[in-house]
């Protein structure tokens, strides 16, 4: 796993082998940051990284600048790992070991950008149950993303805030906005 851009552009990280993971592609990354590079500027925005696993999305984020990030995983050792990764490089990475879904339901920090990389084995209903409590949590800052990774044999585009899906190889990711639901309705 490699930073692609900012401070520690090139950078090479080696996650221990006993992290049950799957860490996104480089390719799939940098697409996916090429994206939000075009909508947000880094370092002005919040990041919510849900099933966070080796910190990769969290850890590209930091190194473009952004300062406010939270890291969830129900793993400790991917959370001891983020934790003493972000702390090598003087990330302000905030970290939480806990059930994604249980934190959703408690939690109130509102971000611009909510990622969610589950497990792609997770059935279709269990992807659209993120979806649904950020946006009945309000968890989005006004013109806030929700992008949610996930195998091309998933299909999340039956939610009411779905707005669109960009493939890399075997991965896909989908985006949800607030205001798609408004458009749906109009």
């Amino acid at each position: 796993m490699r930073i692609i851009s900012g401070k520690f552009k090139g950078r090479r990280l080696k996650a221990p082998k006993n992290l049950p993971v799957r860490p996104t592609t480089d390719m799939a990354k940098e697409g996916l940051f090429n994206i939000i590079n075009n909508h947000y500027y880094f370092d002005s925005i919040a990041v919510l990284d849900l099933f966070s696993g080796t910190g990769n999305i969290s850890y590209e984020f930091a190194s473009r600048g952004t300062k406010n990030i939270y890291a969830i995983d129900a793993n400790y050792n991917c959370i001891r790992y983020i934790y003493n990764t972000a702390k090598e490089f003087d990330f302000d990475i905030n970290t939480y070991k806990s059930d994604v879904y249980k934190f959703l339901n408690k939690t109130s920090i509102q971000s611009d950008i909510v990622f969610a990389d589950p497990p792609y084995d997770f059935e279709a209903e269990k992807f659209l149950e993120i979806a649904d409590l950020v946006f009945e949590k309000n968890l989005l800052k006004e013109d806030g993303i929700l992008i949610i990774e996930h195998s091309k044999h998933t299909d999340l585009t039956i939610h009411k805030n779905h707005s669109y899906d960009k493939r890399y190889g075997g991965n896909v990711f989908s985006f949800f906005e607030n205001s798609v639901e408004a458009e749906k309705e109009d």
